[in-house]
């Protein structure tokens, strides 16, 4: 530690810097010293020469006479003595030339006191400069004391930050490592789950295959037996007493359905009066026996045609659509537009091949005339609350359907500008929306793991179904309803019972689904970009079609049926359009040009005749 008036040692951190500042003021004072410590001590000697000079005039100017006579004496003497007395200077020279020394000296001591005043002014100001600057310094030194104070904080907190970042680094080695274990586990169950699918899929189709051996011989045992019994019973004669009595349950319950069916009062007459005439020979007999086998065949018809239940409500359905019997391959476009403000999403053809409606993210939807090759805007359907995800045309053509991402599912009639009603009841961005068979009845799919079943005459949702996932698309069929999910797996949905009947798993998530019009395939479109076919009578994959460059553009690229399931259409992300053929799984055709974006959805005509392809960049293409 230093005595009282030392200097004070700093810190490590200032210690570089104050060396450097003190170092270069020492350097500074001493530069400065030497100067002045040249310059005093000959100030000095001038001074004392100048006293001299005075103090030796003063005794010129007193003793003239001496020194003239002492001169003259000694100029005697030095003649007598040496005989070249020319070389010594006389008084009087010396005077002058003394008296030009001093001048000079005087001038000289001018200079200097002059540069002497200088060096004091100078002097002066440094000592001001380094009044100043040590008070900045005094002023930086505070600065680098809080600045230190600071560092120690931040030192202090990174030091914190460090323990704590190798807490949590142990902390994520640990939970990497236990994830690492469950990817593990969890790959190992998928496996096992993949077998266990793979056995039962195998272990359904044995047991459905012995299933439907079984029946059919017991169908062909039943059959030959009544057969049999029928060519007994029409060759032998038997009384109205002998009838047995299950016929007689028959007749009586085939009367009665039939009554039900048919107008009022026509066919129960006719039935009743001929059962109750008295018969009266054999041949009367053995007609009434043909006549009850025709009457329990018109019944077991009559079941057929009205479901499992005979006293049920029949449903209310649309009329069919026509089938297109061959469906033509597009060659080339025949009409280009910017339809919308922006993405174009979805597409979909009317039933008669003529109407088509397309919904993009500016929340409109435009139906289309198809007209000589050309496309010519029918209807803008405005008042939709979101992005539009998906549009559905119901089999007469005289409403449109559309998701939005307002989670709600609107309904509009076509001549009307506006919708007509709003399906609120998802809690996420609703993703598709389609028509049931049966008339005023619709299914919905939504983000938020649902699907739900709406009554149309009423907005009124009939069914919630928990899906366990992300739905992406839906398609119905006679009391079927199936999903596609973010999952990767399909799932079957009886719509007159409560629970999943079948899930099929696929790889990728599945991001569209179209039913063939027999409702025997099914066509799915997943982010392996992959199409594969269903066959639904086995559950089973049937095809899978891929293609080089080929390949989903996004989570609701839409793929579809030709509609004579012959052909499989889907849009690639490089705006190409890839056409499959079902049978083979040769990739039939490969359409470019008018897209130069990625293509969200295709729709092909119910005639077969046209398809409609919409992408990312508002176009939408009408092909041929």
């Amino acid at each position: 530690m230093a005595g009282f008036g030392g200097p004070s040692v700093p810190g490590p951190p200032a210690a570089l810097w104050k060396r450097h500042i003190m170092r270069q003021l020492q350097q500074r004072d001493r530069t400065q010293k030497a100067l002045f410590q040249e310059l005093v001590p000959a100030y000095n000697h001038l001074l004392e020469k100048a006293e001299l000079l005075a103090t030796f005039s003063e005794k010129l100017r007193l003793e003239p006479s001496n020194v003239t006579s002492a001169a003259d004496d000694e100029g005697s003497w030095e003649e007598e003595s040496r005989p070249d007395s020319d070389q010594v200077p006389s008084p009087a020279s010396l005077k002058v030339k003394w008296q030009e020394e001093e001048e000079g000296l005087r001038l000289v001591c001018g200079e200097i006191a002059y540069q002497v005043v200088e060096k004091s002014a100078a002097l002066g100001t440094q000592q001001l400069l380094l009044e100043e600057r040590q008070g900045r310094l005094a002023a930086l030194e505070g600065r680098v004391a809080q600045l230190q104070e600071a560092r120690a904080k931040q030192a202090q907190q990174v030091e914190e930050q460090r323990a704590q970042n190798v807490t949590k680094r142990a902390a994520y080695e640990v939970l990497r490592v236990r994830t690492g274990e469950q990817e593990a586990e969890l790959r190992r169950l998928q496996e096992e789950a993949s077998h266990l699918l793979q056995r039962l899929v195998q272990l359904k189709a044995r047991a459905a295959a012995e299933r439907n051996l079984r029946l059919e011989r017991r169908q062909r045992a039943s059959q030959a037996q009544v057969s049999q019994e029928l060519k007994k019973a029409a060759k032998r004669t038997v009384s109205i007493s002998e009838i047995p009595d299950f016929l007689g349950k028959a007749i009586r319950e085939g009367t009665e359905t039939l009554a039900l069916a048919a107008e009022p009062g026509s066919l129960e007459s006719k039935a009743c009066e001929r059962w109750k005439r008295p018969f009266r020979s054999a041949s009367a007999t053995s007609l009434t026996l043909s006549r009850c086998v025709d009457v329990v065949k018109g019944l077991l018809d009559f079941k057929k045609r009205r479901g499992h239940s005979i006293g049920g409500v029949p449903e209310h359905r649309y009329q069919s659509i026509p089938v297109c019997v061959a469906a033509q391959l597009p060659s080339q476009a025949l009409d280009v537009l910017d339809a919308h403000l922006s993405e174009v999403i979805a597409v979909r053809f009317g039933p008669n091949s003529n109407l088509l409606a397309t919904g993009g993210a500016d929340r409109l939807i435009h139906l289309w005339n198809v007209v000589g090759g050309r496309l010519e805007a029918n209807q803008t359907l405005e008042g939709a609350g979101g992005s539009i995800t998906s549009v559905d045309m119901d089999p007469s053509g005289s409403q449109v359907l559309a998701a939005t991402y307002n989670q709600a599912a609107q309904l509009w009639k076509v001549g009307e500008a506006h919708s007509k009603e709003t399906l609120s009841g998802h809690k996420d961005k609703v993703t598709a929306a389609k028509f049931k068979l049966t008339m005023h009845q619709a299914v919905t799919g939504s983000r938020d793991r649902t699907v739900k079943e709406w009554d149309l005459g009423r907005a009124y949702c009939s069914r919630t179904i928990n899906a366990l996932s992300y739905c992406n698309d839906v398609v119905c069929g006679d009391h079927i309803i199936i999903s596609g999910h973010n999952d990767q797996k399909i799932r079957f949905w009886d719509s007159r019972g409560p629970c999943c009947t079948q899930v099929i798993p696929v790889q990728g998530r599945v991001t569209s689904l179209s039913l063939s019009n027999d409702q025997l395939h099914l066509l799915s479109c997943s982010r392996d970009d992959t199409l594969k076919v269903i066959d639904l009578r086995v559950s089973n994959v049937r095809q899978v079609f891929r293609a080089d460059g080929f390949k989903c553009g996004s989570d609701w690229t839409k793929a579809v049926f030709s509609p004579d399931r012959r052909y499989a259409l889907a849009g690639s992300w490089d705006g190409a359009l890839y056409i499959w053929d079902v049978d083979t799984g040769r990739l039939e055709s490969t359409l470019q040009g008018p897209h130069c974006a990625a293509v969200n959805a295709v729709a092909w005509s119910c005639s077969g005749s046209h398809v409609v392809s919409v992408d990312q960049g508002r176009k939408v293409v009408l092909w041929h």
